[in-house]
């Protein structure tokens, strides 16, 4: 029952709150907006719309656009060197988490010197302290997945060394305000929805059964997972349902809020490492591949967490043993893995060889090796191959 609370983002959710934008103080008068390199900001007409309500504002803008699904260390080099020398005095991220997380990094490289692995911790980074620093961080999020404009957190790869590690700093990396307008994430396509929500999912599941969950963590994932059970079908099926993505991309923000008050464990680690080496596998898919293996392997340490997020689910658990219904949990990840479609993906999918598995457990212990010490039980790294086969097949 002792815990710290600080979460020092402001956050405007709901239909519509995009136009909040063209009153709401904002933290300078230049933004650098940072999009991915595909065309949907684009096409659906947010970029036009983020920079004509910043130019009502009085806020002058520049965009980059750059950014990978699994975004890169060079792009994070390319637009801290823009920010620079356009003189842009705050980063607004536009976009799912890739283009979130990016702004936060470039928003860390904007002021300080050298390259963004010297700040990093774990793998090949030197794990320097940053002291210049950060220019502040707007997030404006068209997907539901990451939880990112709630949180601190950032995840980069190097593209040259297969090295997919998180950052961030507390409280600088916060955003210091999230715009979330689920009318923005109405264009999604179907499969992205469900990889997104899984990911929210298991933000919530893993810091609910992290040895460091408190209890403001545990109503956070509880809702989290209660919201995704109920609504992420129905936004997998029919997109245009406003109401469906409202309550996917109010559990993703809550998710958000479990990652800052409590963490992700080691499936992160796990799945950081197979889209480390494969950046065209999505991060969500990585876990939903995961997910039923490594789930399985904690059922019998903390059933009555087990039990709690079953019965969120919509199973009966009254008067069945803790261990027994704690099943029931893997169970039901399962039905809703099937009912959003994604029930029956594999590695092999995405051209990955069993052959490969040794070489992503010491990956995932190298660069993330920090979330296995938050598991509610340790993991060895046979433990981990194990998972990985059980994934595999």
């Amino acid at each position: 029952m002792k815990f710290d609370y600080h979460i020092p983002t402001k956050v405007l959710f709901g239909p519509g709150k995009l136009n909040k934008l063209k009153k709401e103080k904002l933290p300078g008068k230049k933004a650098l907006i940072v999009i991915s390199g595909g065309t949907s900001m684009k096409k659906n007409g947010y970029l036009d719309r983020v920079v004509g309500l910043l130019k009502e504002n009085g806020v002058d803008s520049v965009v980059f656009d750059k950014i990978l699904p699994n975004p890169i260390r060079k792009h994070v080099m390319e637009g801290a060197a823009l920010a620079g020398s356009e003189g842009c005095d705050f980063v607004l991220g536009l976009g799912g988490g890739s283009s979130i997380d990016s702004a936060k990094s470039i928003a860390v490289m904007a002021k300080n010197p050298g390259d963004y692995w010297d700040y990093i911790f774990g793998g090949t980074g030197k794990g320097q302290a940053v002291t210049n620093g950060v220019l502040p961080i707007v997030a404006i999020t068209t997907t539901a997945g990451t939880g990112t404009e709630a949180d601190p957190w950032t995840v980069i790869s190097h593209e040259e060394r297969n090295e997919k590690i998180g950052f961030g700093l507390i409280p600088e990396t916060f955003p210091v305000l999230s715009i979330v307008d689920p009318e923005l994430m109405l264009s999604v396509p179907r499969e992205l929805t469900a990889f997104q929500g899984f990911d929210a999912f298991f933000h919530a599941a893993e810091g609910y059964i992290a040895d460091i969950a408190t209890p403001v963590s545990d109503s956070y994932a509880l809702k989290s997972i209660e919201l995704l059970a109920s609504n992420l079908p129905t936004a997998v099926s029919d997109g245009s349902n406003l109401e469906a993505r409202s309550n996917v991309a109010l559990a993703n923000t809550l998710s958000g809020f479990v990652e800052s008050t409590s963490t992700c464990i080691s499936e992160h680690s796990l799945e950081h490492a197979l889209s480390a080496f494969y950046p065209e596998l999505p991060h969500g898919a990585g876990l939903i591949i995961l997910s039923k293996a490594y789930f399985s392997f904690f059922a019998d340490v903390v059933p009555k967490r087990y039990k709690e997020m079953a019965r969120v689910m919509g199973k009966r658990v009254e008067g069945i043993p803790d261990k027994e219904a704690g099943m029931l949990f893997i169970e039901a990840l399962g039905e809703l893995q099937d009912k959003c479609g994604v029930g029956n993906l594999k590695m092999s999918d995405y051209g990955i060889s069993e052959d490969e598995i040794p070489k992503f457990t010491d990956n995932a212990f190298d660069t993330m090796g920090g979330l296995f010490e938050r598991d509610p039980k340790k993991l060895s790294k046979e433990d981990v191959i194990n998972i990985y086969r059980d994934s595999y097949r």
